[in-house]
């Protein structure tokens, strides 16, 4: 009680009047004042909630999580992971440009190198040989057995079965060369002179490392320790209808086995499955061969239907194995002795054709995986 009125002591009444939020400081917006608008950088979260309780930090390090678990000191939080080339397209988009044009200065600016048959490694390296991938890996799905039969350094001479309409088995036989050899090898091919008189395909089949079939070019190749690949059939074994396929035509005869002879160089049989489901020939028209200056004209069922759209090759399984080869150095003194010549030959196409026939029983689907 006070003194003065004789009323029992009261506690002091506490205000229920809030007080006015503080107005936030004026800014400046491009010249104009406005107020009320609060930077990010200023803006704070009281730390009890109207509850009491102490509300979580957004990204779980406050002193307790939503869910309750203690939270995790920043010690043990996991480091961002590093961007990875995935995320920077822009980056490998500028190398790539950046070497293609490099590529090209080189190019025109004539700073390459071509040996004396015009073999050009490095357009063969850079172009040529990423485009016969695609065919030689996604189309025809190619398999390769017997590579430990190819020389890691050294000479040899492949030889290979030949057929297919259009010579793709060639190429394709040096694509896998340069694939699955240790050294990415480069399969020096010999062609017909018919390649070498086509104005556009002469260029390329120079620039990718063939020269012309002829005995003098064989052996000074297969003496520098260059691979060498020959397909002795021709445009007989290129050209036979579907009706033959896989059956090994005459092998001429055997200007090969004496360049190999001459330079004492093994001999690699090679057998190839799958490029004559490629163009099927059902017919050969003789007079338009002719007339054109060709050793075929062929009739397939997409060729000439379909236009251009005929040559497409259809994607056949395929399967090319080595096998081991056969020592010439023996026989080195003998090379004009035409007994040894033709024994040696018939060696090679018989293991050529034995080994075609095992692989057509490891393929029974043409067109299968």
């Amino acid at each position: 009680m006070t003194e003065e009125s004789g009323r029992p002591d009261r506690p002091p009444r506490k205000s229920t009047r809030k007080a006015a939020p503080r107005r936030a400081p004026a800014q400046k917006t491009n010249g104009a004042t406005r107020r009320g608008s609060v930077p990010a950088t200023d803006f704070t979260i009281d730390a009890t909630s109207s509850n009491g309780t102490t509300p979580p930090m957004p990204n779980g390090s406050g002193p307790a999580a939503a869910n309750g678990s203690a939270p995790i000191p920043a010690d043990d939080r996991p480091a961002p992971l590093p961007p990875s080339v995935a995320d920077q397209p822009g980056d490998v988009w500028d190398d790539r440009v950046a070497k293609g044009l490099a590529f090209l200065r080189r190019r025109l600016g004539g700073d390459y190198e071509v040996d004396e048959f015009g073999f050009d490694p490095e357009l063969t390296d850079k172009v040529f040989l990423p485009l016969l991938r695609l065919l030689y890996r996604d189309w025809f799905r190619t398999e390769v057995f017997g590579v430990e039969n190819l020389p890691a350094n050294g000479s040899a001479l492949v030889v290979g079965n030949h057929s297919g309409t259009v010579a793709l088995d060639a190429i394709m036989l040096a694509t896998a060369v340069n694939d699955r050899t240790p050294n990415r090898r480069h399969l020096r091919l010999l062609g017909a002179d018919l390649v070498f008189r086509m104005p556009i395909v002469s260029e390329l089949a120079r620039k990718s490392g063939g020269t012309v079939a002829c005995n003098p070019d064989a052996e000074r190749l297969l003496s520098t320790g260059e691979l060498v690949g020959v397909f002795p059939e021709g445009f007989k074994g290129v050209g036979k209808q579907y009706a033959q396929r896989y059956k090994l035509q005459r092998f001429g005869r055997g200007g090969f086995v004496s360049a190999a002879l001459r330079t004492g160089t093994p001999i690699v049989p090679a057998a190839i499955v799958g490029a004559e489901e490629i163009y099927p020939m059902l017919a050969d028209i003789k007079p338009l061969a002719r007339l054109l200056g060709l050793p075929y004209f062929p009739v397939t069922p997409t060729f000439p239907w379909l236009g251009p759209l005929g040559m497409l090759p259809l994607p056949s399984k395929w399967l090319i194995e080595f096998s081991k080869p056969i020592p010439t150095t023996h026989l080195q003194d003998q090379a004009d002795d035409p007994l040894v010549v033709f024994n040696l030959a018939d060696q090679v196409r018989e293991t050529i054709q034995q080994t075609l026939h095992t692989l057509l029983e490891r393929r029974p689907d043409p067109f299968g995986r």
